[in-house]
This record gives C-alpha cells, sequence and structure tokens, in this order.
C-alpha cells in the first residue's frame, strides 16, 4: 500500500527544476556571502591604506598607490564592493517593488550605477597607481 503524499505548494515543473520562487535557486545568496567575506578579509588593509592617506595631497596619494599590492588590495576591494551592493540592491528590489516595469527600470538603473561606481573608482587607482 502506497503512503499518502503529502501536499505540496510547488507546480510539476517547479519540483522537476528544483528552483525555488526566484527561478535563482540561493545563488544569490551565497554571492553575497561570498562578497561579504571577501570585504572582510580586506577590510583592515584598506583601512590601512586610507589612514596613509590621511594628511597626504596628491604626489603623496600616487606613491602610495604605485605600490602594486596596495593597488591590488584596493582594485579587489573596490570590486567585492560593487558586486556585493548591486546583489543587495537587486534583492531589495525584487522583493519590495511590485511593478513590473518600475521593478525591471530600477533593475537596470541599479546595475548601471554599479558598473559606473565602479569604472570609475577602479580609473582612479590604476591613473594614480600607474603615475599619470
Amino acid at each position: 500500500m502506497n503512503a499518502p503524499k503529502s501536499p505540496s505548494m510547488r507546480t510539476p515543473l517547479a519540483r522537476v527544476r528544483a528552483l525555488g520562487s526566484s527561478h535563482s535557486g540561493t545563488s544569490d545568496f551565497w554571492r553575497q556571502r561570498l562578497t561579504a567575506v571577501a570585504m572582510t578579509l580586506l577590510i583592515v588593509p584598506v583601512i590601512v591604506v586610507v589612514l596613509m592617506l590621511l594628511g597626504s595631497n596628491q604626489a603623496g596619494a600616487k606613491q602610495i598607490f604605485s605600490s602594486v599590492p596596495i593597488a591590488i588590495i584596493m582594485l579587489l576591494f573596490i570590486l567585492a564592493s560593487a558586486w556585493h551592493m548591486k546583489i543587495g540592491m537587486q534583492v531589495v528590489i525584487e522583493d519590495y517593488v511590485h511593478n513590473e516595469k518600475v521593478k525591471l527600470a530600477s533593475v537596470m538603473a541599479n546595475n548601471f550605477f554599479c558598473i559606473a561606481v565602479a569604472l570609475a573608482s577602479i580609473y582612479a587607482i590604476l591613473k594614480m597607481s600607474s603615475g599619470v
């Protein structure tokens, strides 16, 4: 005799794909945690660099950023921060904006903003590190 199946609110297609309601599973959750760990590991060196920059003029800042390890640490922190910001805001938008057109526009604006912030920051670091 077969035991009765427990009632499920998932559609047959959803059970086959094994994805949640967002259709992406938990990938955003794990990406958010990965970027958070990366930023946690990089925050102490970034604070040290910022403290080194206090009171410096542009020439002093160029000298500090001309060090390859410092430039790499700052670039990694910028990339992790921008990615973390993008994922976090996208989750908030997807959860709390209910109008589909506004949601689409907001997600697109979020993506463009995060890319613009990352590119501007990367450009500034590369320009300072190259000494140009």
